[in-house]
């Protein structure tokens, strides 16, 4: 492990320890959050980076094989666009595809965030992955059918504009219902908690 990355964790540890005695939480919400996602981001690369590049490439390969779209490449990463005007496109899922930087931020938040319990955090945490997750498969999916019906030259377009618009739209949404503590999120763990911890802890009992 990067001597580097040891280092500061010890000191960012040290940093929370004090912020907390202090009860300064405002500041043990932000140095926490922020310093999570750092830890987060370099402990992702290279196997989380993997393992979410492969996730996204299976989203894609379903819906590719459902209609003929596209076609996926898994061990390069890759996913071969089928245009209808007979040209091709070849577009490779890398780091920035990954979600892993969305991901790092979003889990990182939600574990520093003083309104919910420990179970909430977690609870949060597997949710906002999963939609994460979705909503940049629907974003490549949108880049698919769009090249798909208008070529080579809409790319850039669906890409970086329409793609990017979507899925940044979708993580606000989420972003929106967690960190305002809404009816909804709260709707949500509450029916979690009753359908499984519920059922779980009265099995228990029997």
């Amino acid at each position: 492990m990067n001597p580097l990355l040891i280092i500061g964790t010890v000191i960012w540890l040290y940093v929370l320890t004090v912020l907390k005695r202090t009860q300064l939480m405002a500041y043990f919400f932000i140095i926490g959050s922020v310093g999570l996602f750092f830890i987060l981001i370099t402990l992702s690369n290279p196997y989380w980076v993997w393992f979410f590049t492969h996730m996204v490439i299976q989203g894609v390969k379903g819906f590719g094989l459902l209609t003929g779209m596209c076609t996926v490449m898994s061990k390069y990463g890759a996913v071969h666009i089928i245009s209808g005007d007979l040209s091709s496109l070849l577009m490779t899922i890398d780091y920035e595809c990954s979600g892993i930087i969305e991901t790092s931020a979003f889990a990182a938040l939600v574990l520093f965030f003083p309104a919910y319990s420990k179970k909430e955090r977690l609870f949060y945490v597997v949710l906002g992955t999963l939609w994460i997750y979705l909503a940049n498969v629907i974003r490549l999916i949108i880049v698919v059918i769009i090249v798909h019906y208008f070529g080579y030259s809409a790319f850039f377009l669906a890409h970086t504009i329409i793609g990017r618009l979507v899925f940044y739209g979708l993580v606000i949404a989420l972003y929106y219902n967690i960190f305002t503590y809404s009816q909804l999120s709260q709707g949500l763990y509450n029916r979690f908690k009753s359908t499984f911890l519920t059922r779980k802890g009265s099995g228990a009992h029997d």
